[in-house]
């Protein structure tokens, strides 16, 4: 621990320093704010395993070892980690502002996606700033259902590899609007042997052993720390939150690390610890006065957890596919719908290009005649993203022991089942092969998301929503400023607030949100 927060008191705590508590930290660095950041793990050890499919997917070396359990009592293994710059060390680095409409009100299939307390005006000009801080590449104008945005991106778009390339042109040639995918790299391609990203097969999913993505330790928390009134402890798991008498202020911030106790306090607490593990942290901090958790009057803590409906789908060909990066195209023309389907339906991009050792760990069916080494040479490797609804009873909550319990039940899946059938109708349409002519496309497989007994990979990694803000504090656990209804210095800042999941990565409105409250915070404070 470096720093000096004098007697153990400071004007800010931040617990999390990933895409909220890390984005925050680097707002309030420069106000001379004396702040303590807390983070459960360590810096991730750079390493050559760093860029290591077997040590990364397979064995999951980076994942925590912690278990969670589900509704009926089962184990999970969740796949997620704890490290200084939090999940987004690990994260694919796409990084999409949600549309306009995502933030009124939207009628799905099954239900109502809906409104939130701020509009898309309230959170653009964060946006911007949060594209400008994690050096987003992309082009404006692409994306057909892009929402506003007063300045360019900061990068120029990634651009396409030849195989890529042609998948776009094919998109385009059926009528479809594909774009570059906005990236946060720290990519130039006009003069490569000054670029930070070498542009590798290890993006997605992978700690970047080059410091070339844009993740939160990297562009947040080690630049904050250049401040000397800002403190990082690592190791440090926050056990719980203590109130004053009167239930109106949290005075004490109890922390583990390394066997011993301690406990802190300061004006403003901040609550950053990914939407499951700040639900998990206000519901063990319940008391006298809060007997139900911390800022839970309304019974919305844990409730409402939201992970989006996920697929990861291989188009296999008989050509190989030689492409190293292959995060670089995205089509949303069904993100609202369709002119036979007035429902929204998501969000169509890539993951990293997948391998033999990822595969073995949430093998597809086969194609005939492959092996698992062949279809990842000749897969495109498609990621889709659909909205699930907000359902009280998907939720967290703890066992009689502490531990952490995820109910969760996927909804809305029918808009994901036709997002699957438009991918699957054009990908049939794709420009006759020159060697197999139209034989070339084998078909479209599914990669099982489920290893073993755990939850969704995807489950965990767009989590969201157990903490929702909203006006009424009747139905929601904060206001629009992300502040406890009924806490007076008590905040949250990961995507714990999200009242709605919208169907995009949910990682650059983390930022733009931590961005806004850091403004608020800095008038509060002054």
């Amino acid at each position: 621990m470096s720093g000096n927060g004098g007697n153990g008191h400071f004007d800010i705590i931040i617990i999390g320093s990933g895409a909220g508590g890390g984005t925050l930290a680097y707002k309030l660095a420069p106000s001379g704010k004396r702040i303590l950041l807390l983070e459960r793990g360590d810096y991730v050890k750079r390493e050559k395993d760093n860029w290591d499919p077997k040590a990364v997917n397979a064995e999951g070396k980076y994942q925590t070892k912690e278990v969670w359990r589900d509704r009926d009592g089962k184990e999970l293994h969740p796949h997620t980690n704890y490290y200084v710059g939090g999940n987004t060390k690990f994260y694919g680095a796409a990084l999409f502002r949600l549309r306009k409409e995502d933030f009124g009100e939207i009628r799905h299939h099954r239900g109502i996606s809906p409104a939130w307390p701020i509009s898309y005006e309230d959170l653009e000009p964060y946006y911007s700033q949060a594209e400008q801080l994690y050096h987003v590449h992309g082009q404006r104008g692409e994306d057909p259902v892009e929402p506003p945005a007063k300045i360019p991106y900061p990068h120029p778009a990634v651009s396409h590899e030849p195989r890529m390339q042609l998948l776009s042109d094919d998109f385009a040639r059926l009528g479809l609007r594909p774009f570059h995918t906005p990236l946060g790299v720290m990519l130039d391609e006009k003069n490569p042997h000054k670029s930070k990203c070498i542009r590798c097969s290890t993006c997605d999913g992978f700690p970047c052993l080059v410091y070339a993505k844009s993740d939160a330790q990297v562009v947040s928390v080690d630049p904050a720390l250049e401040h000397p009134n800002v403190t990082l402890m690592t190791n440090a798991y926050v056990s719980r939150l203590e109130t004053s008498s009167s239930g109106s202020e949290v005075t004490k911030v109890q922390v583990e690390s390394n066997g011993t106790r301690e406990a802190f306090s300061a004006d403003v607490v901040v609550v950053s610890c990914g939407a499951i593990n700040s639900a998990a942290l206000l519901l063990r901090s319940a008391n006298d006065k809060h007997p139900r958790g911390l800022a839970n009057s309304s019974d919305v803590v844990g409730r409402h957890y939201m992970g989006h409906v996920n697929s990861v789908l291989m188009a296999i060909h008989k050509c190989p596919n030689p492409t190293i990066f292959q995060k670089t195209l995205s089509v949303n023309d069904f993100y609202l719908g369709s002119k036979e389907w007035d429902y929204p339906m998501g969000h169509i991009s890539f993951v990293g290009k997948l391998d033999r050792e990822t595969l073995k760990a949430g093998a597809p069916a086969i194609a005939p005649g492959f092996t698992l080494e062949i279809m990842a040479h000749h897969s495109l490797d498609f990621w889709l993203t659909s909205e699930d609804l907000p359902d009280p009873d998907n939720r967290v909550s703890l066992d009689r022991d502490g531990n952490i319990v995820l109910a969760y039940k996927p909804n809305n899946e029918e808009g994901h089942k036709r997002l699957i059938s438009k991918l699957q109708s054009a990908m049939k349409q794709q420009t006759k092969c020159s060697i197999h002519g139209h034989e070339c496309y084998q078909g479209l497989f599914a990669r099982n998301l489920y290893l073993g007994q755990r939850i969704p990979l995807a489950g965990v990694a767009h989590q969201n929503g157990t903490i929702r803000f909203g006006r009424d504090p009747k139905t929601s656990a904060l206001d629009a400023n992300c502040k406890a209804h009924d806490i007076d210095n008590l905040y949250v800042v990961d995507a714990s607030f999200f009242p709605s999941s919208g169907a995009v990565n949910p990682a650059l409105t983390i930022m733009a949100n931590a961005l806004r409250v850091g403004d608020h915070l800095l008038q509060r404070l002054s």
